[in-house]
């Protein structure tokens, strides 16, 4: 009887309609499977608007490899197509090759014929994620939240020249330990860490053939990217964990009934669903 009476409570048009719901939004995490190696999968996102310097510089373009957690950010005047089209040429395809995949927004700027003519010329897949979703997209979008109060400390508010501290922010993420992967994506993507200035003086090494320092990269290399694929589905599983605690995982069938949230009320009195 007590179980009747919650469902008939809870199956409540009105109540359903007006009630505050302190429950954790329904749907459990879904983590993306680490792909096989370097530059399989890109994330990509502009961020943005910003004070224009005097450079002329707006917004921000940034890609994320979903392997290595490497980052590449460009300060671009606009986030029109082209110029997106041109940043990513420039700045990734040109230092580093064509990815496998592309992850975006459906944002107009990224979803164009320009961009769809760009894909099949130089031979990647552009996929995109779920409209007004960033969570599908996070690691990149995770990016933006850290990049930003970096540069926001550094910059010079009367001058406006946060765009000259981008990269120095930029690097000194990717020379740093990485929590997910164990290590830093420099070290993931070139196999060795970087020379600081905080470094001391260079080791010497000493190699009988000329090919014994790639057999001995090639060896770290794979070493470094099963540690860290590991590493990741590792952290990956406690997300999940600890993310689905006390989450309903609902289901929905196709002609399903479902209340959607009102945005913009100007009425406390009104209907929240």
């Amino acid at each position: 009887m007590k179980q009747w009476i919650i469902y008939y409570i809870q199956s409540c048009l009105p109540c359903q309609q007006y009630n505050i719901s302190r429950s954790k939004k329904p749907g459990r995490l879904q983590p993306i499977p680490p792909p096989e190696g370097p530059f399989q999968l890109i994330g990509m996102d502009d961020c943005g608007p910003f004070k224009q310097t005097p450079r002329g510089n707006q917004y921000v373009l940034c890609l994320t490899d979903y392997f290595t957690r490497w980052v590449v950010a460009a300060a671009v005047p606009d986030c029109s197509a082209q110029t997106t089209a041109e940043a990513l040429f420039n700045e990734f395809i040109c230092k580093y090759g064509v990815p496998a995949v592309i992850l975006s927004d459906q944002g107009t700027h990224f979803h164009n014929q320009l961009m769809e003519a760009m894909s099949k010329l130089l031979g990647y897949n552009h996929i995109y994620s779920t409209t007004y979703h960033p969570q599908s997209n996070g690691m990149i979008e995770r990016f933006n939240a850290t990049f930003v109060p970096q540069i926001a400390k550094l910059q010079d508010k009367e001058n406006n020249n946060w765009d000259e501290f981008l990269l120095p922010v930029v690097f000194a993420y990717n020379t740093g330990t990485h929590s997910t992967t164990n290590y830093s994506p420099f070290q993931l993507l070139f196999g060795r860490e970087p020379r600081l200035p905080t470094d001391g003086k260079l080791s010497s090494f000493t190699f009988c053939k000329p090919n014994d320092y790639y057999e001995q990269i090639k060896k770290s290399m794979k070493l470094i990217h099963t540690h860290a694929c590991e590493n990741m589905v590792r952290k990956q599983h406690q997300y999940k964990t600890q993310c689905d605690k006390r989450r309903p995982d609902t289901h929905y069938a196709i002609n399903d009934r479902v209340l959607i949230r009102r945005h913009g009320m100007k009425n406390k009195l009104e209907p929240k669903h």
